[in-house]
């Protein structure tokens, strides 16, 4: 027989960011890979809206589909790897990858979303980099 896994022990292991948010947006989890990647610590996440990491030319567009999915109880992104924009504590833009999931209680009532995230910044950076650098290239061959 397989021993319970200590999900508080997994989620402060994990390299990924694992954020867990309520019906209406804030903050109930938040791993020590979160404060890694976002700057903020948990104190200062908890509690607090997901504004907190989303850029806000962004929010109406997230919101819009948060509150769909609450009313809902779907999401169209069930699998699906979402890469997006957000933003560090030192306002600097971050890339990050995620999946998200659904969160029931007991009552099958719907919860919250749990997002597990990744900090994608460097590879967004350097796909942008390889991609302007071919453009260069194939300009120069028809020149």
């Amino acid at each position: 027989m397989q021993d319970a896994i200590d999900f508080q022990q997994l989620a402060n292991a994990i390299g990924d960011a694992i954020v867990i948010s309520d019906p209406r947006g804030s903050i109930t989890f938040w791993n020590p890979a979160a404060e890694r990647m976002f700057g903020f610590t948990q104190s200062e996440a908890l509690g607090k809206s997901l504004d907190l990491i989303i850029p806000e030319r962004l929010r109406a567009r997230h919101w819009d589909g948060y509150h769909k999915t609450m009313a809902t109880g779907e999401t169209r992104y069930g699998n699906d790897v979402l890469r997006v924009p957000a933003v560090h504590k030192d306002g600097r833009q971050m890339s990050i990858a995620f999946t998200v999931a659904l969160l029931h209680s007991p009552q099958n009532e719907l919860s919250g979303i749990v997002a597990v995230i990744r900090d994608e910044t460097s590879r967004f950076q350097e796909e942008r980099n390889l991609r302007k650098r071919l453009a260069e290239l194939q300009t120069g061959a028809t020149s």
